[in-house]
């Protein structure tokens, strides 16, 4: 016994047409017959009445038999040719705006690897993969194994499994992948895979354990150094005064790196804390050199290096944001030019003002190699104002310049000597910044020294923000884009 899957409609429609011809013919014979009994004379008319409407009755069973095959097509058949047709159904529209990379995955065989092919793929995963279309083997577009054998389970195994891998290219890329089973529909199996980009997660992973590992070994050189001092005062130089005025310099010298490196660490973490939070006030630039240059006078005067102010008016150059956090950024350049400058070299520091993010790209001392290390985002209209501190020293190589910010890290040759620091001065630096939505630039050379410089926006933006047609201000106070 056969099941006939036609639609009840479809079968009485074909059962009415099909009765269409015989009548028709019947009509045509009975009209002719007619005609002749009643006038033989007039017997030939009837002849061109037949061929009317044979042909007529033609017309009308070909356009039967074409609904007809169209009725007994699959369903599947007549919804891709109403897809073709109709507007994209909100479903689909919303599988398609999905941000993540969804997959669809057929297969039928466990043992036939070519076999798992691609049913489905929203936008995201086309445009991750390149994938030409539907029905694309997925070895071919994913090669990880642990993906491979999580989507296997998902097929034949029903089970749910999630992986981590990573796609090797300009920047590597983190993800985790996620199978799921579906209905299967017949001897085909069916399993969604989800990808969900985790390198953000991965990154900020990373560097807290960077973090932890640097900050351990920061503090525990110096520590190791005063354990083993203490005990040798104790025991074999317990007698010996020269020994004792070395040592005790020695370790007081140690104790104030770890003072240093803790109290960077603490500000380095309550600046993050509120990197978010737009700051409030101004601060004159020229002036903050100027108490800056004062500050460090005696340090720089020890070694012979001249600190001085070249090209500036005072009083010009205000920008927006805590003037402490602006002196931090400014005393952390000028700590650093002077420690990596040769004695009796020379430190000049230039306020710079007034200009936007396009002529910031053009600020160059020479023909040097020179990189942001910070951009700020691109705002209309907005004006900026820069401190540039440019040292004699012995340069910087181009190789170390996209790490000279990371937290800790220093060029091979100033992590012992008299230039010890505690690799966080520029991390500060940068974070400061970020935060006053500024940008930072270094360029330098070996041999040829180095120049930082450091800009923030302008404090009239700020004012002119806050401030109405009339001169009055209003009552909510615009913050420094």
């Amino acid at each position: 016994m056969t099941f006939d899957s036609t639609p009840p409609l479809t079968r009485s429609a074909r059962r009415g047409l099909g009765w269409i011809a015989p009548l028709t013919g019947a009509a045509g014979i009975a009209m002719l017959l007619t005609l002749a009994w009643a006038d033989p004379a007039r017997a030939g008319r009837p002849l061109l009445a037949a061929l009317i409407l044979g042909v007529v009755t033609l017309i009308l069973t070909r356009r039967a038999d074409g609904f007809l095959r169209r009725a007994r097509q699959p369903l599947g058949e007549l919804s891709a040719i109403a897809s073709q047709e109709a507007p994209v159904t909100a479903p689909h529209a919303a599988f398609e705006a999905l941000p993540e990379p969804l997959m669809v995955i057929a297969a039928s065989e466990p043992d036939e690897i070519a076999g798992r092919r691609i049913l489905l793929a929203n936008r995201a995963s086309r445009e991750l993969f390149r994938i030409p279309g539907e029905g694309a083997v997925l070895v071919t577009v994913m090669r990880d194994p642990d993906v491979l054998e999580a989507v296997d389970e998902a097929l034949f195994g029903g089970v749910e499994r999630a992986t981590a891998f990573a796609l090797a290219g300009a920047q590597d890329r983190h993800w985790r992948a996620f199978a799921r089973p579906l209905p299967s529909d017949g001897d085909q199996r069916l399993a969604l895979l989800q990808l969900r980009d985790e390198t953000d997660q991965h990154t900020i992973e990373q560097m807290r354990v960077d973090f932890l590992a640097n900050a351990s070994h920061e503090l525990r050189s110096p520590l190791s150094s005063l354990i083993g001092f203490i005990e040798t005062l104790k025991g074999p130089a317990r007698n010996d005064p020269a020994a004792h005025d070395r040592f005790l310099d020695i370790m007081a010298a140690q104790a104030d790196r770890m003072g240093r490196l803790i109290s960077d660490l603490l500000s380095l973490s309550r600046i993050e804390l509120s990197e978010h939070i737009p700051p409030m006030g101004s601060a004159d630039l020229t002036l903050v050199a100027g108490d800056v240059i004062d500050s460090i006078s005696l340090t720089a005067a020890s070694r012979g290096v001249q600190v001085g102010l070249v090209g500036s008016e005072a009083g010009r150059a205000r920008v927006a944001g805590e003037r402490d956090q602006i002196v931090q950024v400014v005393q952390n350049l000028v700590d650093n030019a002077v420690k990596y400058s040769p004695d009796g070299g020379r430190v000049e520091i230039e306020i710079l003002d007034n200009f936007d993010l396009d002529e910031a790209a053009t600020l160059r001392v020479g023909e040097i190699a020179r990189l942001p290390l910070l951009t700020p985002d691109r705002t209309p209209a907005a004006r900026y104002a820069a401190v540039r501190v440019r040292d004699q020293g012995e340069g910087i190589a181009r190789e170390h310049m996209p790490r000279l910010s990371e937290r800790f890290y220093r060029i091979e040759g100033q992590k012992s000597g008299d230039r010890l620091g505690t690799g966080l001065g520029l991390a500060i630096v940068k974070h400061i910044i970020n935060r006053h939505r500024g940008g930072l630039v270094v360029e330098s050379a070996p041999g040829k020294g180095s120049t930082f410089t450091a800009y923030l926006p302008h404090a009239a933006a700020a004012v002119k923000k806050s401030t109405g047609l009339d001169g009055e201000r209003n009552k909510t106070v615009a913050q420094p884009s």
